[in-house]
């Protein structure tokens, strides 16, 4: 397995990119709690965060900036224990009814099976593009790297530096692809017992609450949004764009593979197989490659 767990080597920032680039966050500076503070805090240096859930609120943290491509990382350490019905989220996103959006989510399990990692997708406020997957590991017992990487010619989820899913664009023949909104990062720990564990099955067992979500190390190497201006400029092929050389383009042959391992082991849904669910109308990118 030690092939498929090689890390990938990130291309370094130039002083340029470092400039307009946050590489190392710190929660107290660069984000805020948009929802539930008294349910969390910010300790250490602030490079920890603990979200918390119980029968009154969930809670929640937001970017104070936002972004148009680049990579969003997060450490997580999910929710032990029995955590059915609750959903850890992390994801990017703009404002409004035709918002733009990225999303991990996961979703808790009773004590002993395992969490579900829920992907998406939303583009000019349309969705409908979930794939979801197990780990490979206990998400609870210690943090893991989740990035979102996202430049003009496709978006890569990663867990542990594996690409667990890509989208790629294909604007050019009418398919929607994520370019023209700015996105702020967010996470929050909240209550989805309407639909998480075997669609909204099984409930919260509130017993067990206060529920924790632990976040550490919030990186953020991506292209500040400067206003519309920066629909251009981010994308602009330049050394300070490092997200736009060429090796960014597409997979590496590594990560093919690895992306292959993970789709034959560990993907237990997939919007573009649901032929029961769409009617056999299948949205367009799924006849396209994906790698």
């Amino acid at each position: 397995m030690t092939s498929f767990t090689a890390l990938i080597t990130f291309v370094f920032i130039s002083a340029t990119a470092f400039q307009s680039c946050l590489v190392r966050g710190n929660f107290y500076q660069d984000t805020y709690f948009n929802w539930g503070a008294s349910h969390s805090h910010i300790f250490g240096n602030g490079d920890d965060v603990d979200l918390m859930l119980d029968s009154v609120s969930g809670s929640g943290v937001e970017s104070n900036k936002s972004y148009l491509f680049g990579s969003v990382e997060l450490q997580i350490k999910l929710v032990p224990g029995n955590a059915a019905g609750t959903v850890m989220a992390y994801y990017l996103s703009s404002t409004g009814d035709y918002h733009d959006e990225i999303d991990f989510e996961f979703l808790g399990n009773t004590s002993g099976e395992p969490y579900t990692i829920h992907t998406n997708i939303f583009i000019q406020g349309k969705a409908e593009r979930e794939q979801q997957f197990r780990f490979w590991f206990d998400p609870t017992s210690d943090f893991h790297n989740y990035t979102i990487h996202w430049n003009p010619d496709l978006i890569v989820w990663y867990v542990d530096s594996i690409p667990i899913r890509i989208y790629r664009n294909y604007k050019s023949e009418g398919i929607g692809f994520p370019d023209q909104l700015e996105m702020h990062a967010f996470s929050s720990l909240w209550n989805g017992d309407n639909w998480a564990t075997r669609a909204g099955e099984v409930k919260i067992d509130w017993s067990y609450a206060p529920f924790k979500a632990s976040l550490r190390n919030f990186k953020a190497k991506a292209c500040e949004w400067k206003g519309p201006i920066s629909i251009k400029l981010c994308a602009k092929p330049n050394q300070a764009n490092w997200w736009t050389s060429p090796g960014y383009k597409q997979l590496s042959l590594d990560e093919r593979d690895q992306l292959k391992w993970v789709r034959d082991n560990y993907m237990v849904y997939n919007y573009c197989t649901d032929y029961w669910r769409f009617n056999s109308q299948m949205a367009p990118e799924c006849s396209k490659p994906q790698y």
